[in-house]
């Protein structure tokens, strides 16, 4: 697993906590709009319908609630960029929990309501500081919920995706960290100074080993937009495709970000 070698970004603990409930609020206004044919639609996740894409998004968020229930770690031993890199090696388990959720709860609205009213609980009664035991190590609970809000914006994303003028909206404070929390795990991936990432007007990381930019224009630039970047990053848009589509702009014999993408699946 790579290693951080800058000190980490910091993110407020308030706006993380507001944002994650935010966007789960916007996800949940959103069920209630869906037709029993729009929960039966598919998605872009396997085999996946609408209806699992939802129970999943519930899931993600009572991770939070499954963690708090376990003995807390006697020391951290993960950043939360870290994070970024573990989640692959779980896709089976995530899958298998997210069936039998579906089963286990046909009214997803009500279920949403209970996860919403549950996490509200959760996070009144404890500090940010207190250690959670993570399927990626040891985080405190204020860092858990950053990794929380790239959950939620990335299935936001998905289940926009799914059912046609949906259009779930996007709190921006959920956007800027899932978005913040992406670019410093490509920067951690791959260490360097050559290629400045832009994606305004979020993030700005330096990365790819070579010649370090000082001043100036860098000679390798890439640029695009949060939700580009998010998709990129978790392997819902191929680098080339992006490129063709003109959803992101390269510059630079280093520029090329094809074998670093991507970050999480």
């Amino acid at each position: 697993m790579p290693t951080p070698k800058k000190r980490a970004r910091t993110y407020d603990p308030a706006r993380i906590r507001d944002a994650v409930q935010v966007q789960f609020g916007n996800v949940r206004n959103a069920v209630r709009t869906l037709t029993p044919e729009q929960f039966a639609l598919p998605t872009r996740l396997g085999d996946w319908t609408v209806r699992e894409l939802i129970a999943h998004i519930g899931m993600a968020v009572t991770a939070v609630h499954r963690a708090l229930d376990e003995p807390e770690p006697p020391r951290r031993d993960v950043t939360v960029v870290e994070w970024s890199f573990a989640t692959a090696g779980n896709a089976s388990a995530i899958a298998d929990f997210t069936r039998r959720l579906v089963e286990r709860h046909p009214d997803l609205d009500a279920y949403l309501a209970d996860v919403d009213r549950s996490l509200r609980e959760l996070l009144d009664a404890h500090p940010g500081s207190r250690l959670l035991a993570t399927s990626a190590g040891a985080l405190s609970l204020d860092d858990y919920l950053v990794t929380r809000t790239v959950e939620l914006v990335v299935h936001t994303d998905d289940l926009n995706a799914a059912v046609p003028g949906l259009d779930v909206p996007y709190d921006r404070q959920a956007l800027a960290a899932a978005t913040r929390l992406l670019a410093d795990a490509l920067a951690v991936k791959a260490p360097g100074g050559s290629t400045e990432v832009r994606v305004p007007p979020y993030a700005v990381v330096q990365c790819v080993e070579g010649p370090r930019h000082t001043r100036g224009t860098p000679p390798n630039v890439v640029e695009t937009d949060p939700l580009t970047w998010i998709r990129l990053a978790t392997g819902r848009l191929l680098w080339k495709d992006a490129i063709e589509a003109a959803k992101v702009s390269a510059s630079g014999e280093r520029a090329d970000l094809a074998a670093l993408l991507p970050l999480m699946s």
